[in-house]
């Protein structure tokens, strides 16, 4: 297996410019970041610095493209809606133009070219009423793709990234307890309030970096920053948000290898053997997925990691708790686009209207 191709990240700050605190913050803030009035003041007295000092770090983290965005992260199914993974293969003249079609539609969140007959993967979601077939026939025409192969997740065996920036564990450990996020059956729906959509379009927004962000994010819609806090709170406790926290720039932050490991786990060993996989530290993602006469694998595991070889010891240490050797790495070799999904928009109704309606 070749070394992964390492995208070179354009960033202000490098991982050696962080000093040990810089790195117990950043591993913290991606699991929980509190929803209170003033929440770098409680943030910060889990790391021993002031209220002042935490947000003087944050600040200079976001503006050297180490933090990416503090937020809430909502659970896709229960908004309402419906959202997939897709493999799709083009010619290598044209991949990057078709990536640029893909990445325009305002579903898709991530974008990323691989090394694999099937080169570009990305996802996307959509909210109800919106058919994903159609949709993904559209892109499929649009951007000229050979092939293209619809991968919903099937059961959601964990979710949760929380790259361990400070060093204090390795990848390749296993975790114990149960994973941060994770269903066999499908969540349903929530029924949800004019008013409570109008508190998940303020929650997913970028938290500004002052001692009282919320307050700021409450600005001219009618609610403060204690409506907002509970909203959360409420979320939080419904299972409609699955945590409130921060996204950081993976190859800024040193974590330069993106691979994805799939697996041909047989069907009647996915329960037993899921759950294990995504067992390990370093697995930020572990799913099963369809399969298709061109892609017979069934479990996807997700692996960020600081080098190659330690990407691989990873998977090498799956392929030993479960003994399933057939599995293939598909390394990131480009990213188009990341950022996280956006619920309740109008950005999609235009799109819609120019391709699926027009």
């Amino acid at each position: 297996m070749p070394e992964p191709a390492v995208a070179e990240a354009q960033t202000t700050l490098r991982p050696q410019d962080l000093d040990q605190t810089d790195k117990k913050l950043l591993t913290v803030i991606q699991a929980d970041f509190p929803l209170s009035v003033r929440p770098y003041e409680a943030f910060g007295k889990r790391l021993g610095l002031s209220e002042a000092e935490t947000i003087e770090r944050v600040r200079r983290l976001k503006a050297g493209r180490i933090l990416r965005q503090v937020g809430a992260i909502f659970d896709t199914r229960r908004l309402g809606y419906q959202s997939s993974l897709v493999a799709a293969r083009y010619s290598k003249e044209r991949l990057d133009e078709a990536a640029g079609i893909v990445s325009a539609h305002p579903g898709v969140s991530h974008n990323y070219g691989r090394n694999h007959a099937f080169n570009l993967w990305y996802t996307i979601a959509l909210p109800p009423g919106v058919s994903m077939e159609r949709t993904i026939d559209r892109l499929h025409a649009l951007s000229g793709a050979a092939a293209t192969r619809l991968l919903p997740t099937l059961k959601l065996f964990k979710i949760g990234v929380q790259l361990d920036v400070a060093g204090e564990s390795r990848l390749s450990d296993e975790t114990t307890g149960a994973p941060v996020w994770s269903w066999v059956k499908p969540p349903e729906a929530a029924d949800l309030t004019e008013r409570q959509v109008r508190l998940v379009r303020l929650l997913q927004r970028d938290l500004p970096i002052e001692p009282e962000p919320f307050e700021r994010l409450a600005e001219g819609t009618g609610f403060d920053a204690g409506d907002l806090v509970a909203a959360g709170e409420a979320f939080l406790k419904q299972g409609v948000m699955r945590r409130y926290s921060a996204v950081i720039f993976h190859r800024s932050a040193g974590f330069v290898v993106n691979g994805m490991a799939v697996w041909k786990v047989p069907l009647n060993r996915v329960m037993e053997l899921g759950p294990v996989m995504g067992g390990f530290r370093g697995v930020t993602h572990c799913y099963q997925r369809p399969t298709y006469d061109d892609w017979p694998y069934t479990v996807f595991t997700m692996i960020h990691a600081r080098t190659g070889p330690e990407c691989r010891q990873v998977v090498d240490r799956i392929a030993e708790k479960t003994g399933i050797n057939d599995f293939s790495i598909l390394y990131s070799v480009k990213e188009y686009k990341k950022m996280r999904v956006r619920y309740f928009t109008t950005e999609l109704d235009a799109w819609n209207e120019r391709y699926l309606n027009g």
